[in-house]
């Protein structure tokens, strides 16, 4: 099966299933898919397709994202755009503008620290797929970010015609194309009558209606640690999408440096921040996924000062000498359970 690469570490688990899967009108599916699994739980109730038709429905619905924006299958779409020359422009179908469109507001509203064109800066600091090599070198670093920023792009969204204006540009999704992808299997799963159900893909989520118990859907936020099982706080969520976003997981170190995988696009080196992780809560999974990524870009005063301007459910976990320490926006607030950990 073509392999997207997987987001930016989402660490979202879940809580209070046990117990729910012996239940005769709960099904669970899973399986593989962009290079990570995915997990489905719904209410089986009267009238619905049999399990079979809802999983073939579902990887149906995750298969558009790996023919528009899959960059490990050349046949891809966003393969096909980023092998061709400058000034060449080509037409994109309609799920690739949408996700396009939505980077692009949110590298306006961050000032560039979000940006799809990063790739040439990722593959650089060896977080692409060859792996970590060594560190690069100022000039390098300089030519790569002369390739990146959406300048470097001629985009007409009203007849979906792309190109590049300088050679080497590039543009990666991994980090909103799988929330996408998540979106898409939740509104195909709308359209077949199943209305209450948790679909996860690599750990981003998007949740429609109640869970087993009757009530809100909840959910654990991982600690941001490197050990796994502990949760740093728990959310009652419904009719929303999840994602988290670290850098704790995915780095390299040299000569006692750290150097995450998020990149600032900026600047072309990786951050050097306090924040560690950003949870998001967002109606899409798509837009969750990004914004995690870039708010964990511009760091926590920043990250909370945009979350609280634009109104976002964001729960932040930074780092206060050797201790992790959380604090969240405004909205996210009403979603947290009486027991959320603040650190």
């Amino acid at each position: 099966m073509a392999r997207l690469r997987p987001a930016i570490v989402l660490v979202v688990l879940f809580l209070g299933l046990q117990g729910c899967a012996e239940s005769s009108n709960v099904v669970e599916l899973q399986g593989r898919i962009y290079g990570t699994g995915w997990s489905l739980v719904y209410l089986q109730e009267q009238a619905l397709p049999a399990p079979d038709v809802v999983e073939k429905a579902v990887l149906a619905a995750f298969d558009v994202v790996n023919i528009s924006m899959n960059t490990y299958d050349p046949q891809s779409l966003i393969s096909a755009f980023n092998a061709q020359p400058a000034g060449e422009g080509m037409e994109v179908d309609w799920d690739f503008t949408y996700v396009l469109n939505e980077a692009m507001q949110i590298t306006r509203l961050t000032g560039g620290a979000y940006d799809v064109t990063v790739a040439p800066l990722i593959n650089l600091w060896g977080f692409g797929p060859g792996g970590p090599t060594q560190i690069p070198t100022d000039a390098a670093i300089s030519a790569a970010r002369d390739v990146v920023g959406l300048s470097r792009l001629d985009w007409q969204p009203n007849i979906r015609y792309l190109s590049k204006r300088v050679a080497g540009v590039s543009l990666e999704f991994s980090s909103i194309a799988k929330g996408y992808g998540v979106d898409l299997a939740a509104d195909t799963l709308d359209e077949l009558g199943i209305k209450n159900f948790m679909l996860e893909v690599g750990g981003e989520l998007q949740l429609r209606g109640h869970s087993p118990r009757g009530d809100a859907w909840r959910i654990a936020v991982e600690r941001p640690e490197q050990g796994r099982g502990t949760f740093q706080a728990a959310v009652n969520v419904s009719n929303v999408g999840v994602a988290t976003s670290g850098d704790y997981r995915n780095y390299f170190e040299r000569d006692g440096q750290r150097y995450s995988h998020i990149i600032d696009p900026r600047t072309g080196y990786p951050v050097q921040h306090d924040l560690v992780s950003v949870t998001v809560i967002h109606p899409s999974t798509a837009l969750a996924d990004a914004w995690a990524t870039a708010l964990c870009v511009l760091g926590t005063d920043r990250a909370l000062d945009v979350a609280d301007r634009l109104g976002l459910a964001v729960y932040l976990v930074y780092r206060d000498a050797d201790a992790l320490k959380a604090v969240w926006s405004t909205k996210f607030g009403p979603f947290l359970a009486s027991n959320a950990a603040s650190g």
